[in-house]
């Protein structure tokens, strides 16, 4: 009787830090990393979720199996180099069979020093995300599949986690520039936005690049400051409008410094405008506060509920941290919930023109059903201007 086939040995191991091993084939860098370990129901965009700079300290577990078949390409970059730390995936990437591909996906991780690993029970592993919360992990890819097991979990454990941890700095433009490039377009692709109509200041926590694109298309002049900026920085621009982006970390960290310099925005009587960190910075600007969820939102197809009119919009999302709804003070109102779990996904204030939400109406990737909160904005500065 001939003996069944040896199993290939595993050449990466991800480690929990219950001291859980998960097993697979490693793509991409070899060495370790550690890691907050989180998951997404995206179908598409894995590029773009790789190089969101949300994503910092944290792996990326793909719920969805097909990743890597249709390759990379620069386009679809959200930012210079992939920020996530790494990615897990059920079945090992395959060729690429796309026309906008340049590049297979274990190449770019490889030149990007990010670790792959497949192979794995991602649904087994998405279940244990959600019953037990975002664990610490170590990761690791060694061609010839030698792992310390022992060190890894002591790894795990000893990483400190994202609470109390400012990303934003780190991942935040080191100097300012300016921003002119629209969303893509069939047959031109990104074409420049040349007659721009509103001066934008846009606070760089960790800014996709879509969302820029979303602010030249609907009008805007945008000048892209670091995380660090300050109001006189800002307000020296004499800008008509400010945008708070996205970004990593705990938001009561960044909000150290962010949030005395959003309160002197505030007292400018700008229009402001936040997204995802951005959104959060806001919020404990105006005096509420956030709090760390047990697994957070990510992915592309999360439903959120507009509270004024009614209406449903599917979104796209990425957050481990939230606004706690039960501290907005008077005068902020709650304008939309979480249809998974009722948590807050916008707020404004009463009166003026400064509103932020939790997810990503600049999708890249997701839908694109909340486009309108960037044609809210200008209208906000063109009203203001013609007061």
């Amino acid at each position: 009787m001939q003996a069944a086939p040896k199993s290939p040995r595993p050449t990466a191991c991800l480690v929990l830090a219950d001291g859980t091993v998960f097993y697979g084939h490693g793509f991409g860098a070899t060495g370790q990393t550690v890691a907050e370990l989180c998951f997404n129901t995206a179908m598409t965009g894995y590029q773009e979720i790789m190089t969101d700079p949300s994503y910092a300290g944290q792996v990326v577990t793909f719920t969805f199996p097909h990743i890597g078949n249709t390759g990379v390409n620069d386009d679809d970059d959200e930012a210079p180099r992939a920020v996530a730390a790494g990615m897990v995936v059920k079945w090992d990437p395959t060729a690429p069979s796309n026309w906008r591909s340049v590049a297979n996906l274990t190449d770019w991780l490889t030149r990007q020093g990010r670790i792959g690993i497949g192979g794995v029970d991602t649904r087994r592993l998405t279940r244990a995300i959600r019953q037990q919360g975002a664990p610490h992990i170590a990761l690791a890819h060694d061609p010839d599949g030698n792992f310390d097991l022992e060190s890894l979990v002591r790894q795990a454990r000893a990483w400190t986690g994202l609470e109390g941890l400012d990303l934003a700095r780190d991942v935040s433009c080191a100097q300012r520039y300016r921003w002119n490039e629209m969303r893509w377009a069939w047959p031109d692709g990104y074409a420049p936005q040349t007659a721009p109509v509103h001066k934008v200041v846009a606070i760089d926590y960790g800014a996709k690049r879509n969302i820029l694109r979303c602010l030249a298309s609907a009008g805007c002049d945008v000048t892209v400051l670091p995380a660090t900026a300050t109001a006189d920085d800002i307000l020296a621009l004499n800008p008509d409008g400010v945008f708070l982006s996205n970004g990593p970390g705990d938001p009561a960290a960044t909000g150290v410094y962010a949030v005395p310099m959003i309160q002197g925005v505030l007292a400018a009587d700008l229009p402001v405008f936040g997204i995802c960190l951005g959104h959060q910075m806001l919020a404990l600007a105006l005096g509420a506060r956030t709090i760390k969820m047990n697994h957070g939102h990510h992915g592309a197809n999360h439903p959120v509920k507009d509270m004024e009119t009614g209406k449903v919009e599917i979104t796209s999302m990425n957050h481990g941290f939230t606004v706690d709804s039960q501290t907005l003070p008077d005068g902020v109102l709650e304008t939309h919930i979480s249809l998974f779990d009722g948590s807050n996904c916008g707020i404004r204030m009463a009166g003026r023109p400064v509103f932020g939400v939790q997810y990503h109406p600049e999708a890249s990737p997701g839908p694109q059903d909340s486009y309108y909160l960037f044609e809210r904005f200008a209208a906000a500065m063109a009203d203001r201007k013609s007061a």
